[in-house]
């Protein structure tokens, strides 16, 4: 059972189930207490990477993730090695840090595309993708005045009355704008603005 633990844990973050998959790197570490790529174990080797990716704070998910690369690299297995660098490339993206991201998710690209392993390779090149794009690119003008209003610190009843809208069309025309860019709060949203690498919406 424990060699699926840290597979179900970035199931668990991807469907942003982040108490369960937290719950779940506990229980893992209880019955993997020594979880060191060093092992050789499969549940040892992806644990840190599990553990990065359910870190609620996106400096200790930085953290753990280089360090989760960190060992990963003396390993052997080199799809284990690209799936490290990809979930540390994620959260370089998150960070709003865009060159390290490019060449995390870049260099585990170049492995998945080596190894054949399509699936993971498209995961790379869409994550690759959103860290190469720049704040307002691919958001049309509605959408970036919506997203500036409400980076502003409005709420969404309060921009939907400026924008004639509904306060529903806002909440849905935020989430599509939240999947353009790759962030998932309307903190991040002020964040990504007032990002000095970020260019004007």
């Amino acid at each position: 059972m424990v060699m699926f633990l840290a597979d179900g844990i970035e199931a668990l973050v991807g469907l942003s189930h982040l108490d369960r998959a937290e719950h779940l790197t506990r229980d893992a570490r209880t019955r993997c207490p020594a979880a060191d790529p060093r092992l050789g174990s499969r549940a040892g080797r992806a644990l840190p990477r599990a553990a990065a990716r359910c870190a609620r704070r996106l400096g200790a998910a930085a953290l753990a993730a280089h360090d989760a690369c960190r060992l990963a690299e003396r390993l052997e297995l080199r799809l284990e090695y690209a799936r490290t660098l990809l979930v540390a490339g994620e959260i370089e993206r998150r960070s709003r840090r865009r060159r390290p991201a490019r060449d995390l998710c870049g260099r585990a690209l170049e492995i998945f595309e080596a190894a054949g392993a399509q699936r993971w390779a498209d995961r790379a090149r869409a994550e690759l993708n959103r860290a190469a794009r720049r704040l307002g690119e691919g958001l049309t003008e509605s959408e970036k005045l919506m997203a500036d209003l409400a980076a502003s610190g409005l709420t969404n009843r309060q921009v939907a009355a400026r924008l004639f809208n509904s306060p529903k069309t806002v909440e849905a025309n935020l989430a599509r704008v939240y999947r353009k860019l790759g962030i998932r709060s309307r903190a991040e949203l002020g964040a990504r603005i007032a990002s000095p690498e970020s260019e004007p919406l």
